[in-house]
């Protein structure tokens, strides 16, 4: 199971900008440049986040993007969902009646163990974490990272 693009890079973008949090809100094309993400792309990636209120957009000279939520209070659940949707490896986890196997198959199992699994770390880690964990690996001033 692979996350898109979609998650990585949103994720991405959140991190800088709760990198940031201190600062004024910061201009897109800055977040685009300094991770290297397309900006077209990243527009994209915004509006799910807007919508699902942990960020916002603010017009004008001193504008920009910000965290409307604390980092502590983001989970990567809520990213991912608003982003991907969910991360269930086979159709049949979210809609057992997908598959007319779904009540006898043991496969289904494993696929439904692993699924709470990433939904565990998920739940489990938030922005607040990848900050901390970021300042751990890069004693100097915030630059790249990846996801």
């Amino acid at each position: 199971m692979k996350l898109s693009t979609r998650s990585r890079y949103g994720t991405r973008a959140l991190l800088e900008l709760a990198l940031h949090r201190e600062d004024e809100p910061i201009f897109l094309k800055d977040i685009a440049r300094r991770q290297e993400i397309s900006l077209s792309y990243l527009e994209q990636l915004m509006a799910p986040l807007i919508a699902g209120r942990i960020i916002r957009s603010t017009k004008g000279p001193r504008g920009g993007i910000s965290l409307v939520k604390n980092p502590q209070d983001v989970r990567l659940s809520d990213i991912i969902q608003l982003l991907e949707g969910s991360l269930a490896p086979v159709e049949c986890i979210n809609n057992p009646d997908y598959c007319d196997r779904s009540e006898s198959c043991v496969t289904r199992d494993v696929w439904n163990e692993l699924k709470m699994v990433m939904d565990g770390v998920l739940e489990s880690t938030t922005l607040q974490d990848l900050v901390e964990r970021h300042k751990k690996k890069n004693k100097a001033e915030p630059a790249m990272f990846y996801i």
